[in-house]
């Protein structure tokens, strides 16, 4: 086995996951595309709402990062989307312009208008969505409008994606039905693996993908959201089964927990399955970061790739690694996606944080007896504040510690 497959300037993660016998039976493509959904399922997050002009400043953000796809909106939402997927289109990015569609004359006629490269085209499979919400809906009519609407597409020149909602808690026998009948039109160019409730295990996603691909020879996307945690592993799941695009979203924006992460999802496919994308790793954070500012919405400051410590110490135990070795302590050279390695003071610290923090911010040296006492004190204030201790707090005990000899 190649050691740089598992260990290289980027990342230093488990062999294991490169083991024959764990890879015996994938079938991953050399290269993941990514559809992302910030603008779109992103914004149905309580809160979040782009106007306009910040979806054409997003959508610019995305193709810089290297994104495949960027789905703009469901024009029909209102005048607003209908603007701002003109005006992504009129970018000419790099990047797929594509927009929601429901299985009506008008969103697809919409779509033609706005000038998109392709639709998504939504219909309910999943029991709860067809008792509940859609229940004057027959199968038959699921199907029917399905086919309609993507020869009617296809015939206008749009890449027609199937994405039949919430088809993880389908009918079996009705989710075969709609493959066979939908899935395999030649009209259509992918099939989405639809998860909309994120209740999918990685197995089951494995199982769905192998069975999507032998019914309809087509493109299989994944789908999927959070709300059991889920979301990065079962699209990398669907992934060693044969799925090409994963739908994700900055940050992990999206409805309720939200959408996969795409920060994770690239990363981890290149890290942990050796899969290539277009992103631009060293990017990852500060266009993340730009976006999630304009959102208004705030990530867990331990978040993996992005999260503001992902890559920070506060333990004295090895904590010089942080300079000398970084990899001895993170799965991902930090740099590789845009981040810094950090050590913070606190309660946990030790001395080689206050040799450190002394040296970094260009302090006199202390004696092993002044750093005893500098440490002391700052394991104290860290316990006091419950918190970090800051340079100028740090600079303060060191003043301090000095000034008594």
């Amino acid at each position: 086995m190649d050691e740089k497959l598992y260990h290289n300037e980027n990342y230093w993660v488990s062999s294991y996951n490169y083991f024959d016998e764990v890879r015996a039976n994938y079938n991953l493509p050399k290269t993941v595309k990514f559809h992302d959904v910030t603008l779109r399922d992103g914004e149905q997050s309580p809160g979040v709402a782009f106007r306009a002009d910040e979806k054409v400043h997003i959508a610019k953000l995305l193709d810089e990062l290297g994104v495949d796809r960027i789905e703009v909106a469901l024009p029909a939402v209102s005048e607003e989307d209908k603007l701002a997927t003109k005006g992504v289109v009129a970018l000419k990015p790099k990047a797929q312009v594509f927009v929601l569609c429901r299985g009506i004359a008008s969103d697809v006629e919409l779509a033609l208008e706005c000038g998109v490269d392709g639709i998504i085209l939504e219909l309910p499979v999943g029991i709860p969505r067809l008792k509940y919400q859609f229940s004057h809906w027959t199968e038959d009519d699921v199907v029917e409008k399905a086919s309609h609407w993507a020869k009617y597409a296809k015939s206008k020149g749009l890449e027609v994606v199937l994405f039949p909602m919430d088809c993880t808690r389908a009918r079996p026998e009705f989710f075969t039905r709609v493959l066979r009948e939908v899935g395999a039109l030649p009209e259509v160019d992918g099939v989405s693996l639809v998860d909309t409730s994120g209740s999918l295990t990685p197995q089951a996603a494995v199982y769905l993908v192998k069975q999507m691909k032998e019914i309809t020879h087509k493109r299989i996307e994944v789908h999927t959201h959070t709300d059991f945690g889920m979301g990065v592993a079962t699209s990398l799941a669907a992934l060693t089964a044969g799925a090409d695009v994963i739908h994700a979203s900055i940050g992990g924006l999206g409805e309720r927990t939200g959408n996969t992460p795409l920060d994770e999802a690239a990363v981890s496919a290149k890290a942990l399955y050796g899969v290539d994308s277009n992103i631009k790793f060293e990017k990852l954070y500060n266009i993340s970061h730009e976006i999630l500012a304009i959102s208004k919405f705030q990530v867990a400051q331990s978040k993996p790739v992005i999260g503001e410590r992902a890559f920070t110490r506060e333990s004295g135990m090895g904590v010089d690694l942080v300079k000398k070795q970084p990899l001895a302590l993170f799965g991902v050279t930090p740099s590789w996606v845009g981040q810094q390695p950090r050590y913070v003071l606190g309660k946990k610290s030790g001395i080689s944080s206050v040799e450190m923090k002394q040296e970094d911010l260009g302090l006199s040296e202390l004696s092993d007896e002044q750093k005893t006492s500098v440490l002391n004190k700052v394991k104290d204030l860290g316990l006091q504040k419950k918190g970090l201790v800051t340079d100028a707090e740090f600079t303060s005990i060191h003043k301090e510690v000095i000034g008594k000899q």
